[in-house]
């Protein structure tokens, strides 16, 4: 155990000690209003030079900070976590590549160097995905990177779009690509990159079957890495999505999804898919005041919410590694009396998520309301915005019900008590940043402070918004057994709200399993079927009779011909 032990703390302290540097050099690059730019000259020959290109401003450095706080902190929890895996150090190293691959996806202003951490990103992802090996972790991973490769594709075409301008470099020609068709080009398939890897609607059914993951894998997924990609990418692209039209499109599709995946959360009862929905909702969140062309917003609720969602899929981990992996938030309940800290933390992360006054998620979340009212919003943009507000308040709340709530319906005798102090101190230590972040992050990053003047009513409408969700989420869950004979009453629609809206059923069937049906059928009559009778093996068949009946007629010549001699003069005697 003890070579474990140093393998989980040297990453620990390194990565902790990078995070620190990196927070305290994006505040300073912040202040001081300081950009670099730095070439790497790899392979010079002849003419040709491969050079790495690295970004450092105060946005990267401060993301890359917040990355690997979080990374450090689940690697410190996941000694506990998978300490029955008897090959540890090698999930330890793929955690390692995984948070390399957004490293350079962070501070690369090249696309090909973006590539790189953006195909890193995917095909760890996938390997994650599917560590248990079993026949759920083959099918969501498969699920998960047909999805990304979708996204893969795009970037790929935007790649070869960029050679237009003669470099990959994008940073530098932002300002060109306002009205051009090669900047339309590049804006529209960035966007469908973003929205695969971010898990935008109609590429949304990825992100809850990706569950399958270890848990400390999902808590560094769904905080900070993965599905924040695709988001990070259209805020450095944001200046052409606003001038591009797609806003718009994104704003619509944002909301959306912040409302599928909301309505879905309430019917979920996997816990672990309850919190992927929660995410799903968030990025969509992120997405929709992206493309109101707030980016600086956007980044910081992004930031805030990696704290708290790290935080509450750790706090997760602990409740079904002492469950004997049991997810389901049914066979829970009044689980305050085995898990006090874990329970603590549970709750500050769950009231964070609902925007609690002054937890992290408040900071954030409260402001993108309060500009939603300031914008010039239509109606279903307003009602996306603050009716998924008021879900994610139901489904937080119906989930502390069924999980701290009631009476212990757990079948089995455990012993269930907070003894794992690697994880616990993990997750005190997002609780610190869970309460005190968001603050530390308003002060930081908006040093010229706005006032935002709205009447008392629409000031108060995010946090009456929220208590009215989570009042409704708790009658819900005390009322479930009235609401199981309403949904039979309503069962196509409980099943459309509860299903995300068939989207999993369209990506798995419609998309990728009759296609490759389909491809097989054609694989097996057209390639391997006609194209073989009249191809290659019909040419060889008939060359093969053929040869084999000259080589018989050869080899028998007189025999032949004798026989052909007596048929002829049997003939012409016949004939006389």
């Amino acid at each position: 155990m003890n070579w474990r032990l140093n393998i989980c703390f040297i990453s620990f302290i390194s990565l902790f000690i990078m995070s620190l540097s990196n927070l305290v050099l994006g505040m300073y690059f912040y202040l001081l209003d300081i950009i670099l730019f730095i070439e790497w000259e790899l392979v010079s020959l002849n003419s040709m030079n491969v050079v790495m290109t690295l970004l450092l401003d105060w946005m990267s450095l401060i993301f890359m900070g917040f990355v690997l706080f979080i990374s450090s902190m689940v690697i410190f929890y996941s000694h506990n976590y998978m300490e029955g895996d008897p090959f540890i150090s090698r999930f330890i190293l793929l955690v390692l590549m995984f948070v390399l691959s957004m490293m350079f996806l962070i501070i690369s202003p090249n696309l090909i160097s973006i590539l790189l951490g953006w195909d890193g990103l995917g095909l760890i992802s996938y390997l994650l995905v599917i560590y248990y090996q079993n026949f759920k972790s083959y099918s969501a991973g498969m699920l998960t990177v047909l999805s990304n490769r979708l996204g893969d594709v795009a970037f790929l075409l935007g790649i070869a779009w960029m050679l237009n301008y003669g470099s990959w470099n994008y940073i530098f020609y932002m300002n060109y690509m306002f009205n051009d068709l090669e900047g339309l080009m590049i804006i529209c398939l960035m966007t469908f990159a973003a929205m695969t890897k971010s898990a935008q609607i109609p590429f949304s059914s990825w992100l809850p079957a990706a569950m399958a993951a270890p848990t400390p894998v999902s808590s560094l997924v769904h905080s900070s890495t993965l599905v924040t990609a695709g988001v990070y990418l259209m805020i450095r692209f944001n200046c052409l999505l606003m001038n591009s039209g797609l806003g718009k499109w994104l704003l619509l599709l944002g909301g959306m999804t912040m409302f599928m995946s909301g309505m879905g959360a309430n019917y979920e009862f996997d816990l672990k898919k309850i919190i992927a929905l929660s995410t799903l909702s968030q990025l969509g969140l992120m997405m929709s005041i992206l493309s109101m062309g707030y980016p600086e917003l956007a980044f910081f609720h992004l930031l805030t919410h990696a704290l708290f969602k790290a935080l509450l899929f750790m706090c997760a981990g602990v409740i079904i590694h002492n469950l004997g992996d049991c997810q389901d938030i049914r066979f829970m309940g009044s689980l305050t009396m085995f898990f006090p800290l874990t329970s603590v933390c549970f709750m500050v992360s769950n009231l964070a998520l609902c925007g609690f006054p002054f937890l992290a998620g408040f900071y954030s979340k409260d402001l993108i309301l309060e500009m939603c009212l300031l914008s010039n919003l239509n109606m279903i943009s307003f009602f996306f915005y603050f009716f998924s507000t008021g879900l994610t308040a139901c489904y937080t709340f119906r989930l502390i019900y069924y999980s701290m709530c009631g009476s212990f319906n757990y079948s089995s005798c455990n012993s269930i008590m907070d003894e794992s102090w690697y994880m616990l101190k993990g997750m005190l230590c997002m609780v610190i940043m869970g309460v005190v972040g968001g603050s530390m992050l308003s002060w930081v990053l908006f040093k010229n402070p706005s006032m935002i003047c709205l009447p008392l009513f629409y000031k108060m409408l995010a946090l009456m918004v929220s208590l009215m969700g989570g009042l409704f989420g708790y009658q819900l869950s005390i009322y479930y057994y009235s609401s199981i004979i309403l949904s039979l009453k309503l069962l196509f629609v409980s099943s459309f709200l509860g299903s995300m809206w068939f989207m999993p059923f369209l990506s798995t069937r419609g998309v990728y399993i009759y296609p490759l049906y389909s491809g097989n059928s054609f694989l097996k009559s057209f390639d391997q079927g006609w194209c073989e009778y009249f191809g290659a093996q019909g040419l060889y068949s008939m060359f093969k009779n053929t040869t084999i009946f000259v080589q018989g007629y050869q080899n028998n010549f007189l025999k032949s011909y004798l026989l052909l001699f007596f048929i002829w003069m049997s003939f012409l005697i016949f004939i006389c």
